[in-house]
């Protein structure tokens, strides 16, 4: 074989070997593009349910989430049995426009919130998407984050640090466990303010990170342990310490408040909340009717 010939073969046998064929590799990809992450372990008919719920066609761009993936970045935060033996979260991605922020929906998840995923995944540097969370039945949600850090990183062509998926996953958990304690709109609002805080202040050692815990929870009417001040104050110290663009995290984070309000704003859930009000009259008019005969 001819040097350059040999030379050329050599580089494209390289090439495929870092960029391997398929239906997922998107480098020029733009507003309106969908990614599909699925659980490795879902049966055919779970998996075309999901694609269903998503209203994907089955030809979308799709990576499988692995229970190894799962236990990977999970196993240091929660227990092997809480995470299990099988992937089964799904999840889609659309690339929205710039600076529109990030806004998540989710069913069938029973513990991660929708701002808990967004929160986390302004951490792990994912901005301005449509996400979108489920599965074939409940589970507590903390493997999705997995799948859509991996098909952001498919649909955007960019790597994401292991470290910075790594404090992602935790945040993720401790927000989650927080919740448990304090209200769910509680955990996730401190852990907004604080990062918010760590991208506008300089906090140079752990005693000054708590302290700004122990204030900002002040704030919005929050008593946590010593144990839980503890937790966060590690948490934040690994976050600050990374490579984090921190004015994008607070313009994302800002996007996320202003998407929660539009939502509330919205027609969507005006109606959503006209039909409780009338669930409500109808459910005590019925009461009022039982009593009075």
């Amino acid at each position: 074989m001819k040097p350059f010939l040999k030379v050329f073969s050599i580089f494209l046998t390289l090439s495929l070997l870092m960029h391997p064929l398929g239906n997922v590799a998107k480098a020029d990809a733009v507003p309106g593009d969908v990614f599909v992450t699925l659980g490795q372990d879902l049966s055919e008919s779970q998996k075309n349910e999901m694609l269903e719920r998503m209203e994907v066609d089955s030809d979308v761009p799709t990576l499988y989430v692995t229970n190894e993936e799962e236990h990977k970045y999970l196993g240091d935060y929660i227990s092997a049995q809480t995470i299990g033996s099988k992937a089964f979260s799904s999840s889609k991605i659309t690339l929205s426009e710039p600076d529109t922020g990030i806004h998540v929906t989710s069913d069938r998840i029973t513990w991660v919130t929708n701002e808990m995923y967004a929160n986390a995944l302004i951490t792990a540097g994912i901005k301005d998407a449509e996400v979108y969370v489920t599965a074939p039945f409940n589970v507590s949600g903390t493997a999705a984050l997995t799948g859509l850090i991996k098909a952001y990183e498919s649909a955007t062509d960019q790597v994401i640090p292991e470290e910075q998926k790594n404090v992602a996953n935790e945040e993720m958990v401790r927000t989650a466990e927080l919740g448990d304690a304090i209200g769910e709109e509680e955990a996730a609002e401190l852990i907004t303010l604080v990062k918010e805080k760590i991208a506008t202040t300089s906090i140079e050692s752990e005693e000054e990170m708590r302290t700004t815990i122990i204030q900002l929870a002040e704030e919005i009417n929050v008593t946590l342990t010593d144990s839980q001040v503890n937790e966060l104050s590690a948490l934040f110290m690994k976050m600050k310490d990374l490579n984090i663009d921190w004015d994008t995290v607070s313009n994302q984070l800002d996007k996320v408040r202003d998407n929660l309000s539009g939502f509330l704003e919205s027609e969507e859930a005006r109606s959503f909340f006209d039909r409780m009000i009338e669930g409500l009259k109808s459910f005590f008019n019925s009461i009022r009717s039982f009593f009075s005969s």
